[in-house]
């Protein structure tokens, strides 16, 4: 009975930050690129630009509520279903989940000022400049509740005595190890991952037929700003894989297949596992050595130096082919699509082409979901790195799986209802008839 409670409640843990982390993405990066288009717009005195910001804007309030509704979730679960975890470390990360919700308010009055600000400003640039502080507080609302998975991950700022946390510094505790890599990943690929959502949706409307410029213009703004994001995101990830090599050698172990400590070790990519032997791999000879410390003779600690029961699922090291994978392909889609462009070569204008950028959007969504079931899953079996195993953190109440249902029924409802209003929001106002109405001075923001 008590492995099932377990199971159900990393399994509804995992449900609902499955579905948020899709809206906490989004309410990183779009914030950043609504700033984008409108200094664009303002610095060029270009509509197109501008109209950018406030559609984008416009959608981006579906979003956010949505993301408001998830996020409280899953803070009640936290206490709900992980309530001796929440004893023994909430006072620690209290502080950052303040922070966290104070982020958000300052977020949310700003963003409520330059929605209903539209047009009342003798100067434009004033109200361009109340997407600063959106979108600063947007991606500091993402630095704090990464600070919280940080802490989990490399707890510190705290003494261990009789099973109780005592002499806590909660500053110290925010500032730890994991923490720098963790906010840069989270940061760059959720910039990366919004603009490519949105070139993926300018593509597609010109595989409609839609061959208006402010499209083209969308499309080619956000692939430039996916190569600098894709590129980011890449040397992040490389700084996060030195963490790994240094802090949790088992987790990059078993992400990475290497279950004997040696040196000059090889980077496997995909295979499979027969009888703990790996067949039908792609290594790449002495590069996991390289990736763990810039040596490609360095020794890297494997599985073997871990008990059995403190190994992380091995199924890791599927996801993180995928999040990997998925990131070279942006990074190849987006320079390959401004090499065409300055090159002037046609193919870049194609339908097969246009086709793969509409595929990078939801691609890039997946890549964010496995990139944090990799983080979630790797852990294991620890819910605070070293100190308490999730078995001993989680609730003993029963019933867990019917929650699981529930709360799966909720979220595939508000996906369903999020994605029908975003459809006819955007249906009733085509940018052509927004645009007429703009040039004729008949504001349609209503």
């Amino acid at each position: 009975m008590e492995q099932a409670t377990v199971f159900w409640s990393r399994a509804l843990t995992e449900l609902t930050l499955s579905f948020h982390i899709i809206f906490a993405t989004l309410g990183v990066g779009v914030p950043l690129m609504i700033l984008i288009a409108q200094y664009v717009g303002y610095k060029k005195n270009d509509m197109h630009y501008t109209m950018m910001a406030r559609r984008w804007a416009r959608g981006f309030t579906i979003t956010v509520a949505v993301g408001v509704v998830t996020g409280t979730v899953i803070g009640l679960q936290l206490s709900l279903l992980w309530p001796e975890f929440m004893e023994l470390a909430g006072q620690v990360i209290a502080l950052p989940l303040f922070m966290e919700t104070f982020a958000f308010f300052f977020e949310a009055i700003f963003l409520g000022i330059y929605l209903y600000t539209w047009d009342r400003f003798k100067n434009p640039k004033h109200h361009m400049l109340l997407l600063i502080p959106v979108a600063i507080g947007a991606s500091m609302s993402a630095v704090f509740i990464t600070i919280v998975n940080a802490f989990m991950n490399a707890p510190q700022g705290f003494d261990m005595v009789g099973g109780e946390l005592i002499n806590i510094q909660p500053i110290l505790a925010m500032f730890t190890p994991a923490m720098p890599t963790k906010i840069g990943h989270v940061l760059v690929t959720s910039y990366m991952t919004v603009a490519f959502i949105l070139a993926a949706i300018a593509a597609y409307k010109l595989l409609r037929g839609e061959d208006h410029m402010y499209h083209k213009k969308a499309l080619f703004m956000m692939m430039k700003l996916g190569v600098i994001f894709s590129i980011a995101s890449a040397l992040v990830g490389d700084f996060s894989a030195k963490y790994l090599a240094e802090y949790q050698p088992e987790k990059l172990a078993a992400a990475e297949w290497h279950f004997e400590t040696e040196e000059g070790a090889d980077l496997i990519l995909f295979g499979v596992l027969d009888e703990g032997e790996i067949k039908y791999e792609i290594r790449i000879p002495k590069m996991l050595s390289f990736l763990a410390s810039n040596d490609f003779n360095a020794e890297v600690i494997g599985l073997d130096q871990y008990p059995e029961d403190e190994h992380p699922p091995l199924i890791t090291h599927y996801l993180f082919d995928v999040m990997v994978v998925i990131g070279m392909l942006m990074i190849f889609l987006s320079v390959a699509y401004l090499v065409g462009k300055w090159r002037k070569w046609q193919w870049v204008e194609s339908k097969w082409f246009r086709v793969l950028i509409v595929l990078s959007g939801p691609l890039s969504l997946v890549a964010i979901e496995a990139g944090w079931w990799l983080a979630e899953l790797g852990r294991q079996p620890w819910i605070l790195y070293g100190i308490m195993r999730t078995e001993d953190g989680a609730t003993g109440a029963t019933g867990v799986e019917y929650l699981f249902v529930a709360f799966a029924i909720v979220y595939f409802v508000l996906a369903i209802g999020s994605l029908v209003v975003l459809h006819r929001m955007f249906k009733n106002n085509p940018v052509e008839k927004e645009l007429a109405a703009r040039q004729g001075g008949d504001s349609v923001w209503h």
